[in-house]
């Protein structure tokens, strides 16, 4: 069955490309598959295509690349579609960025504002997925549609409510942060077993044993010791970092991933009030997202260099190896369905039957799920404490609400009031200054037209 299998990979250009084909390559369930790698970008189809047809090559796969710019062409008739694109991802960031900053928004504000899932572009990344949806349904209807592009939490609950026929999941890797638990503590990662429910980059860690052995005694000892300072002297954000470690101690559960991080929108505020907070917890919000921004825009010249570069392997530029994952999480996701090797992975899906208890029905959550081929088996978690729910809920979902509610009907009042979410908001005038700047920006034609 391998053989036949189509897997289209719409932004191929993109950065994950390569760890992706890496791990296809490892996927013996796969040999033989047809990888369509889809971009808008011709140089960087091409970059994307040279290096990881030489990548295959190197790995002695036998994984066929078709490269294309006709997204019909590279949906028709697939069985998996992955979606890694990004809309003009570095310029809309940044130069929004800068007119947010001007209008007095504080770095650690909101998720919807200064980070990479603002409103401005979610708008752009939410019409891209409605119109791939759309193709899917008219040229390949039983495809799962694997969504890796943010806005995961934002864009699985609108495509699933809204295309409730589609086989769809959100991706994220996040979660492979735990195996860093398993580094630290000197544990065999391959014998963790763990839970990490709650919504796209807002999870936490309340179950996690090493060999059938609760793994949380040997946190708290590992607190005691002299080891943690060590540690946080080299890893202030890392995932057994001084902040993360003290919002454990809070709650009695782990944030992980993005989660009460930098990369994160830097929730909790209260931890990134001002410069010197920040200093205290070893952390610099802002000079991390603008660092985040140059490396983006330099990431297609640094494919073409890598492309160009026959000096070394693909995996020894990009430092992977050549024998283990890299944990890319969509690959479990297709071997089991198509080759039914039965694994467990992370994936984002709608909340039916209470998957995470106290989140609302029918919103996105990300939960451990069985994938064999008889599909995609997500599994209930256990509780959260209350006060993350309160959190997930005040944070994560009531922004997202907001925003759909925004986009879905157009209205102008209701986007000002997603910005007044914000934090730094503090009138409505300044919410309805920072929208008009946005929007007055040359290529923002459609978001002018919608919002009224």
């Amino acid at each position: 069955m391998s053989n036949s299998i189509k897997i289209t990979v719409i932004g191929a250009g993109g950065s994950f490309v390569a760890g992706l084909v890496h791990d296809l390559c490892l996927a013996k369930g796969l040999s033989g598959s047809r990888l369509y790698f889809m971009d808008i970008d011709s140089e960087r189809l091409d970059s994307a295509t040279r290096l990881c047809r030489r990548q295959i090559e190197e790995m002695g796969s036998d994984l066929i690349i078709v490269p294309t710019q006709d997204r019909s062409e590279s949906l028709r008739d697939a069985d998996f579609v992955i979606t890694i694109a990004l809309v003009d991802g570095p310029r809309r960031l940044s130069e929004g960025w800068k007119i947010a900053e001007k209008h007095g928004i504080h770095w650690s504000g909101s998720f919807h504002i200064l980070y990479d899932e603002p409103f401005w572009l979610n708008f752009y990344q939410l019409r891209l997925f409605e119109s791939i949806t759309e193709d899917m349904i008219s040229l390949c209807p039983k495809a799962t549609h694997l969504l890796v592009s943010n806005p995961v939490i934002t864009a699985t609950t609108h495509l699933s409510r809204k295309y409730p026929q589609i086989r769809m999941v959100g991706m994220c890797h996040g979660y492979y942060e735990v195996f860093r638990i398993a580094e630290v503590l000197g544990l065999d990662k391959t014998k963790l077993e763990y839970r990490i429910p709650g919504v796209n980059h807002f999870v936490w860690l309340n179950h996690l044993t090493h060999d059938g052995k609760d793994v949380f005694p040997l946190i708290d000892q590992w607190l005691e010791s002299g080891e943690a300072e060590s540690y946080w002297e080299k890893n202030p954000e890392g995932i057994m970092g001084r902040k993360k470690m003290d919002l454990y101690k809070k709650y009695g559960v782990i944030p992980v991933g993005d989660t009460a991080s930098i990369t994160g929108a830097s929730w909790p505020w209260n931890y990134h009030s001002d410069k010197e907070v920040e200093s205290r917890w070893g952390v610099d919000s802002r000079t991390w997202w603008w660092k985040y921004i140059e490396d983006i825009s330099g990431m297609a010249g640094k494919l073409l260099e890598i492309a160009n570069n026959t000096s070394k392997t693909v995996n020894e530029l990009y430092g992977l190896d050549p024998l283990n994952s890299t944990g890319e999480p969509m690959v479990p996701v297709i071997e089991g369905i198509a080759a039914g090797v039965g694994q467990a992975t992370i994936v984002n899906v709608l909340n039916k039957d209470s998957l995470v208890p106290g989140l609302p029905e029918n919103f996105e959550v990300e939960v451990t799920a069985l994938i064999s081929s008889a599909g995609i088996q997500p599994l209930k978690s256990k509780q959260l404490p209350n006060a993350i729910i309160s959190h997930i809920i005040k944070d994560r979902v009531a922004p997202v609400e907001m925003e759909l509610a925004a986009h879905e009907s157009g209205s102008m009042e209701l986007l000002k009031q997603l910005v007044m979410m914000d934090r730094s908001i503090l009138s409505e005038k300044q919410a309805i200054d920072l929208i008009d700047e946005i929007m007055a920006l040359p290529y923002h034609q459609e978001l002018r037209d919608w919002y009224q």
